[in-house]
């Protein structure tokens, strides 16, 4: 194998065997042989959220809020995220618009057809998770999970079908979801949700972490800040830094295998649907939703590692493994000279800053920084 052809030769001509054997002149069967031996590995290659600078230092800025400060200096470590929870949007879809089967050898082949990919079904979830909570002999004191809520109504049918009469209340999917529908479901399902599975033992000073969607309402919304302060709680709502999916416990990995699990069911209902999600919601094992928390702590390491960036890859620490020993961590633990490199960087930035203004403020002739 000439390794010196295939590393000369254009990414945009390895993106299948057929190409990369046409580029470096070798039968097809051949680069077969070598994916076989090991000789060459296949590699999927999603975009990642393009980052800005104001996007990096954002992210270095919520990743150093994230250690603990009594942990300072002896041993760095993040915090326990007990009175955090995520929550995020998901669309549920009915069917794939591209499905694989396994038949039989003389199974016809089947047979779907829609009139456009935008007549398939598919429901808006919101779902709401925090850190699960466990006791000394590993028994679950609570399972992390507030609730997965759909955007759907009730309507009456107009017209009769062979499925139903007509004036039968059907459940439709809202498919424009608003700041207000939101809003709506934030106070009216979700906080009353959090106060009634929230443990008792818990701080009751809550923390809702949101992305930067733009049907989403800000932390400083009246009517959400006086229904988060009632029955002794106070449930906050701040946004994650922007273009940052991955400082999401829900994106990074829990819808994930909500839609594995939910992939499994045959659905041909729109409640179908609802209750395929749910169920794989309510499936999802405590223990399962602890190691992606985990994973969101390995995160935070290498996005300052990266100074900020995402152009990073997440290394095993065989969580399965420290499980069954009885050894894996509640909290990781953090480089006291990563944390200080990070605040360096952060450091660096609110000089160049204050440098900025000083030379417009010179030039324009206004004194901004003492107003």
């Amino acid at each position: 194998m000439d390794i010196k052809a295939i590393a000369d030769t254009p990414l945009r001509k390895r993106t299948n065997v057929r190409s990369l054997a046409a580029a470096i002149g070798k039968p097809k069967s051949t680069v077969h042989e070598w994916i076989k031996r090991g000789l060459l590995r296949s590699h999927s290659n999603a975009i990642k959220p393009y980052l800005t600078d104001a996007n990096k230092i954002s992210r270095l800025r919520f990743c150093l809020d994230q250690v603990e400060p009594y942990s300072m200096p002896i041993h760095p470590r993040f915090k326990s995220f007990h009175n955090v929870l995520h929550i995020d949007e998901k669309w549920f879809f009915m069917s794939k618009t591209s499905q694989k089967f396994y038949l039989l050898p003389d199974e016809a082949d089947p047979y779907r057809a829609c009139k456009s990919k935008r007549f398939i079904a598919k429901v808006m979830f919101l779902c709401v998770v925090g850190r699960p909570l466990f006791g000394d002999n590993g028994e679950v004191l609570w399972d992390g999970k507030v609730g997965i809520f759909h955007f759907t109504e009730k309507c009456k049918a107009k017209r009769k079908s062979k499925n139903r009469p007509k004036g039968v209340l059907e459940v439709k999917p809202i498919t424009s979801v608003t700041k207000q529908v939101t809003k709506d479901m934030l106070i009216n399902k979700v906080i009353p949700a959090i106060q009634e599975k929230w443990p008792s033992h818990l701080s009751k000073d809550i923390h809702i972490q949101q992305d930067n969607a733009m049907p989403h309402i800000q932390g400083v919304d009246s009517d959400f800040m006086a229904a988060g302060n009632t029955n002794g709680f106070h449930i906050t709502l701040h946004n994650q830094p922007p273009n940052s999916p991955d400082l999401n416990v829900l994106d990074l990995g829990f819808f994930r295998a909500i839609q594995s699990l939910k992939d499994q069911c045959a659905l041909s209902t729109v409640v179908e649907l609802l209750e395929a999600v749910e169920g794989a919601y309510d499936a999802l094992s405590p223990q399962t939703l602890n190691k992606v928390w985990l994973s969101y702590q390995q995160v935070l390491t290498k996005v300052m590692e990266n100074e900020g960036g995402n152009n990073y890859k997440l290394p095993h620490m065989g969580k399965d493994r420290l499980a069954r020993a009885g050894n894996l961590p509640s909290c990781l633990n953090i480089e006291l000279a990563l944390i200080e490199k990070t605040a360096r960087l952060l450091g660096e930035q609110n000089a160049n800053t204050n440098e900025e203004m000083v030379e417009f403020n010179t030039e324009d002739g206004d004194d901004y920084l003492s107003s």
